[in-house]
């Protein structure tokens, strides 16, 4: 067996089971590297060159897959969650292969977050060396002083939460106030509250929150618009949607310094109009209007024929009248002519 990876590492990219599923796997003694039944874990494999068996079955790495999920309030950042809350995992069913998480958001914290099968970039862009900028929307209550946005711009000292036990100071952040509204002004919702703007290069546990408590603030609400230069503009909470090649592309080059390209899977209808699974009769209407709208001809491309032929000719105020309206005439005033021309031969004999 060559250098490489960890077996269990190669068991998870197949897509067989977790990291911690392959271990057990492992040691169960149902997995076999080249006819030779592997127990130790930590073993390296080559994946080009060695042949990975579970329970006799060839496992084969998955294909590299990229998404960008909205993840609703309510909802844990978990494939599965024992205690039964909502979880991510309940969305992406239906994506093809085994993706996981890009970092975390917090239950009540709604936004843009990266799914991936991709090991090497999820760990890139969590490295804290790589500076990966997400920004954030947060409503606060009471309106924010010139001061307390300077002081968010330049670091906080942030008080130690659980197994912490000194006080951790944040790097420089970009921090804008979007707008504001002083109490008794604007609706209801809204009066005496500011939302901000965060732009953050690190990744600490409710670090937005932490922040502006140290300088007098409370988050009444806050929100992930974009990780890595992605936003989730376009997408509903509880949506998703396949990155484009470009966007994965560039995403390895920049986080893994490798320009290669990236295979793309065919897209789904599905994954881009994803709906909330809590809300299924929503997405089946929704399904049955953009059918209708599909299978509904355009109406510069409705056939002609039938409404050329039922239509009836409108005749111009300079077109001579018709033969058929005409003919009746005729036959009459020559009719009239014959017994004028009798009645004056009769009277021309008399004479």
């Amino acid at each position: 067996m060559s250098d490489g990876e960890r077996l269990q590492k190669v068991l998870a990219r197949g897509g067989l089971a977790s990291r911690r599923e392959a271990e057990k796997l492992i040691t169960e003694g149902r997995v076999s590297v080249n006819g030779e039944v592997v127990r130790t874990l930590g073993t390296r494999v080559d994946p080009t060159s060695d042949r990975v068996e579970v329970d006799g079955r060839l496992v084969e790495a998955e294909e590299r897959v990229y998404f960008l999920f909205h993840k609703p309030r309510g909802v844990v950042t978990t494939l599965d969650d024992p205690e039964g809350r909502p979880s991510i995992g309940e969305y992406v069913k239906d994506v093809g292969a085994r993706v996981f998480p890009v970092g975390r958001l917090d239950f009540h914290t709604s936004g843009a977050l990266l799914l991936t099968n991709d090991g090497a970039l999820a760990n890139a862009l969590l490295h804290p060396t790589k500076s990966v900028a997400k920004t954030y929307v947060a409503k606060v209550r009471g309106v924010v002083s010139d001061e307390q946005v300077q002081r968010l711009r330049e670091g906080v000292e942030l008080a130690p939460v659980g197994d912490e036990k000194t006080t951790e100071r944040t790097r420089p952040a970009e921090v804008e106030v979007l707008r504001s509204a002083p109490s008794g002004e604007g609706s209801l919702n809204e009066a005496g509250t500011t939302w901000l703007e965060f732009t953050l290069r690190e990744g600490r546990n409710r670090q937005i929150h932490r922040m502006c408590e140290a300088v007098g603030l409370f988050v009444m609400r806050l929100a992930r618009i974009s990780f890595a230069g992605i936003t989730h503009e376009g997408l509903r909470a509880g949506q998703l949607r396949e990155l484009t090649a470009g966007e994965a592309s560039l995403l390895r080059r920049t986080y893994l310094g490798v320009d290669d390209v990236v295979a793309r899977r065919p897209a789904r209808d599905e994954r881009a109009t994803k709906s909330d699974p809590r809300k299924p009769e929503a997405r089946r209407v929704e399904h049955k209007r953009s059918e209708h709208r599909r299978d509904e001809p355009r109406r510069d491309d409705r056939p002609r024929s039938d409404a050329k032929s039922s239509a009836k000719p409108v005749a111009k105020s300079n077109d001579k009248p018709a033969v058929k309206k005409s003919a009746p005439v005729s036959a009459r005033k020559e009719s009239a002519m014959r017994e004028a021309r009798k009645a004056a031969a009769k009277n021309r004999g008399r004479t």
